[in-house]
């Protein structure tokens, strides 16, 4: 195994496990920037993990990557906190200006979040200091088809958030859902990607890395395996947002799941579009593949997180 990547020592990560995104923390004298706040009910932790971390600096940014709730999820607690401003990619802003809970994918997913107010917003080639270092905003759609990477060329360092992970990328909710070509956007964003001189890769979820040749190999390899199989892709959303409300609810009674599998948008339309099964005939599959893949256990009536 190869040794973990060094960082500038302007720069600390804050690895998290699911349900929250890492942060990532930018240091600039008494000052600091941070990348994404993680999901709201983790938030009083990351107060607490940036309390520590800051050990009296000011906090005066939060940008955020995407929309997502993994990513957001934190902010109105990280200001409240700390009186930072709050920065998005100019394509969320109106969603979160309206608190739009479908284009925020919290209601289309059933997942919660803390409204915020944005003070600033970062378009496309649009460039930032944090942590003693110039940052390039790169338009990076496909998971979400708003969001941002960002990219420093004289350390070749790259936030990517759920852009490109070391063993993949986030899922494509627009051809799950039928409101877009994320296949086709995730695949330019890799290619985009893959044209940057990088030596460190911030991911959204996982420590950073510096295999990145390997990265995007395995990342465009599960691409393709998408374009091949949409019932593969399909059936990953599903089991991914499924496990996430697990880790968060920690068990769910069996006999409520197939209605929550009909009555979820994102759930509903993965199976109409792509997988044709009754809603009980889902859940079957779903509470097989969880204790499979041992994320969960049945416990009398209910379905519980390992």
């Amino acid at each position: 195994m190869s040794a973990p990547p060094v960082l500038p020592r302007s720069v600390e990560v804050f690895e998290r496990g699911w349900l929250s995104a890492n942060n990532i923390l930018l240091f600039d004298g008494e000052a600091a920037t941070l990348v994404d706040s993680g999901y709201v009910s983790h938030a009083p932790q990351t107060v607490a993990l940036l309390r520590n971390a800051l050990a009296g600096r000011r906090l005066a940014r939060l940008i955020n990557t995407h929309s997502h709730s993994d990513h957001i999820g934190g902010n109105a607690a990280v200001q409240r906190a700390f009186g930072c401003t709050i920065t998005v990619p100019a394509g969320m802003a109106r969603a979160v200006a309206e608190w739009d809970e479908d284009a925020l994918l919290l209601s289309t997913a059933a997942q919660a979040g803390e409204r915020f107010g944005v003070d600033a917003t970062l378009a496309p080639d649009e460039r930032f200091v944090a942590g003693a270092l110039e940052w390039r905003a790169l338009a990076a759609p496909g998971h979400d088809m708003d969001a941002l990477a960002y990219y420093n060329a004289e350390r070749r360092l790259l936030i990517s958030g759920d852009a490109l992970w070391r063993d993949g990328f986030g899922i494509l909710f627009a051809d799950v859902l039928g409101t877009g070509d994320g296949l086709g956007a995730a695949r330019r964003t890799l290619e985009a990607i893959g044209r940057l001189a990088v030596d460190v890769v911030i991911p959204g979820h996982g420590a950073p890395f510096a295999e990145f040749d390997d990265a995007l190999e395995r990342a465009f390899s599960r691409l393709q395996a998408f374009e091949d199989d949409g019932a593969r892709m399909a059936r990953n959303a599903i089991r991914a947002c499924i496990t996430f409300m697990l880790l968060d609810a920690r068990r769910i009674a069996l006999d409520t799941l197939p209605r929550h599998l009909a009555e979820t948008p994102l759930y509903r339309e993965a199976n109409a579009r792509f997988l044709g099964l009754s809603a009980e005939a889902l859940a079957s599959w779903l509470v097989g593949e969880l204790e499979r893949a041992g994320v969960a256990r049945r416990e009398g009536d209910a379905l519980v997180a390992r």
